[in-house]
């Protein structure tokens, strides 16, 4: 029996963010065929084609008007996702995302509204669902061995030196959306929100600090409630030197979890416990936001293309993203943030 065609797919945009995607791509070559890349910068374009091997259009106009393309991977600026997206999804091409979906709420849910519209695949690059970790609490929940939850809740101490900021565009409302929530924070509390729903209340306090020249937040904590009772916090920063594992508890009436970096740790009224480290212990929570393992990336992109071949949605769909979406917008009008100088 012959395998089945590679699926064509283009990457659009070869920024910071490209590099595991370029990894997984290149991992999974026997499924997926890169057809073309594509940057407004040439120096970019030819930087990326040398050190790839993937070959390179000079318009993105080439690429959504080739028939043969079946997908797009969009690692764009934030706020030009929504109108590329519009044109990926007028042309008919199922769309590989990268976080954020757009910069405000509204522009996100019409993001996804349009892809559903169109009838093509949206999935969004939230590769942390696919930890082994993270699939073993979601497991452990959903088959009840934690009991009912009375708390949930999420830290995010990663640390960013000014020099991260002082790049145009980064962590300002324009270009990004807002700062450590949409940012950095998004991978936890999109996680916090898989394993518990979203939260029904929340009251909240966001400030740029003293650390950092930008111009919105650095520094965020909120307290949270749940429709069912439940309570929680949110702590993000990216002020906190030289950066720490991203944490979530899940506090059930039968036991306790904590998901801390790489390692989670599950302790029960009745036992057996359990204890499983998947090895990403940093994670990219210092200078150097790129200091992960692309493994995570790999699996998404592999959820994907199945997703494509066999019609279904993708694990971490547009719909399924809209939700910790839904909680930052949330924790920003509770905060009615007012950044200071």
């Amino acid at each position: 029996m012959s395998k089945p065609a590679r699926l064509r797919l283009a990457v659009i945009g070869l920024g910071m963010a490209s590099t595991p995607h370029a990894r997984s791509l290149a991992d999974l070559n026997d499924r997926v065929e890169v057809a073309a890349v594509f940057s407004p910068s040439l120096q970019r374009r030819e930087a990326f084609a040398a050190k790839w091997g993937f070959p390179v259009r000079d318009s993105m106009e080439a690429i959504l008007s080739d028939s043969s393309i079946s997908a797009v991977l969009l690692l764009t600026p934030p706020n030009t996702h929504l109108e590329l997206v519009q044109q990926a999804a007028a042309a008919g091409k199922h769309i590989l995302l990268e976080k954020p979906l757009d910069i405000s709420f509204a522009r996100s849910e019409q993001l996804v509204k349009t892809a559903e519209d169109a009838g093509v695949k949206l999935a969004v690059v939230l590769q942390n669902r696919f930890r082994p970790t993270c699939e073993r609490l979601s497991a452990l929940i959903a088959e009840g061995r934690l009991g009912t939850i009375v708390s949930a809740s999420a830290r995010t101490n990663n640390w960013r030196p000014q020099s991260y900021y002082d790049q145009p565009g980064r962590g300002t409302r324009a270009r990004d959306g807002g700062g450590v929530l949409l940012t950095q924070a998004i991978h936890t509390l999109d996680l916090l929100v898989a394993f518990a729903g979203l939260p029904s209340e929340v009251k909240a306090f966001c400030t740029t600090s003293p650390v950092h020249r930008m111009e919105t937040e650095d520094l965020a904590m909120a307290a949270i409630r749940f429709a069912d009772g439940a309570i929680g916090n949110i702590t993000a920063t990216t002020c906190a030197y030289p950066g720490f594992p991203d944490a979530i508890d899940i506090i059930g009436t039968k036991g306790m979890a904590r998901l801390e970096g790489g390692q989670l740790e599950a302790r029960f009224h009745d036992g057996p416990d359990v204890s499983l480290n998947d090895g990403t212990a940093g994670n990219g929570t210092g200078a150097d936001p790129m200091a992960f393992s692309h493994e995570h990336h790999r699996a998404l992109l592999a959820d994907f293309l199945e997703a494509i071949a066999m019609s279904r949605a993708p694990r971490v769909s547009g719909r399924e993203a809209l939700k910790v979406h839904a909680l930052i917008a949330m924790i920003l009008r509770s905060s009615q943030t007012e950044i200071r100088a």
